[in-house]
This record gives structure tokens, C-alpha cells and sequence, in this order.
């Protein structure tokens, strides 16, 4: 049987899981991760996308967007924005997560005139967030 290392995910509603896992895929800003047993101590920022944590009973799926990820020695720990089980995800709790991106947007473009940073950030968390609707089936 494969290593497991402990994965707490918690939201600021709620702790949302607590188990004993062997991996968990992770939507981070830079890009997509596998975290381990035995993974370099490493702390990441998250972008809207799913958080799967496969354990012994099977896989989990999150819906996150936004937050930080822990990988330490001691286990792998995720502090959402805003997270949901997959399975409780529904079209209209998408419809307003990409409603909240798209006045975000909106609100970036009238502050920050001739100031693309802060824009292309905003752009790219409404594209993130219309994208996490291609890997829900709501």
C-alpha cells in the first residue's frame, strides 16, 4: 500500500476534509501539483480550479477559489477562500462565483486605468473560474 500523509482542508465556513490520503492534486497558481508522501517542503498560492485528494476509500473532489497550500513533513494542509465538495456544486453556485469574477473585472478596469497587472490578474481569475465549469457536471 502506498505512503499516506495527513490532508486537512479548511475554508473560513468550515473544515472541509480531515483524512489520511496518498496524494492530492492541487490547482495552483503556477501551475497543477501532485503532492506526496516524502514531497519537498513547498507553500503555494491556489487558483480556481478542483482540489482531488485520493485516499484508501477513493478520490474527493473540491472546488476551490482561492487560498494557499502547505506541504510539510507533518502533511499537506489547504486554506480556501472559498471551497465545495464537488458533488455539492451547483450551477447556480458557479453562476455567482463567475458573476463575483466578472464585477472583480469590472471594478479592476475602472481602478486601475493604464495599469495592466492588476486587469490581467482580474482577466485571468474570470477565465479560471469559467473554466472550472468545463470539470463540474452541474
Amino acid at each position: 500500500m502506498a505512503d499516506t500523509v495527513q490532508f486537512d482542508l479548511v475554508s473560513p465556513e468550515r473544515r472541509l476534509a480531515s483524512a489520511q490520503v496518498t496524494a492530492v492534486q492541487i490547482p495552483g497558481a503556477d501551475g497543477d501539483m501532485t503532492a506526496m508522501a516524502g514531497h519537498a517542503p513547498t507553500i503555494t498560492t491556489l487558483r480556481p480550479g478542483v482540489l482531488s485528494a485520493e485516499g484508501p476509500d477513493g478520490t474527493t473532489d473540491y472546488v476551490v477559489t482561492g487560498g494557499f497550500a502547505e506541504i510539510s513533513a507533518e502533511g499537506i494542509s489547504v486554506l480556501a477562500e472559498r471551497a465545495i465538495p464537488k458533488a455539492d456544486m451547483t450551477k447556480a453556485d458557479h453562476d455567482a462565483m463567475v458573476k463575483e469574477a466578472e464585477e472583480a473585472l469590472a471594478n479592476a478596469k475602472e481602478v486601475f486605468v493604464n495599469e495592466p497587472g492588476p486587469v490581467d490578474d482580474a482577466a485571468k481569475l474570470l477565465a479560471d473560474m469559467v473554466a472550472v465549469g468545463d470539470h463540474i457536471s452541474v
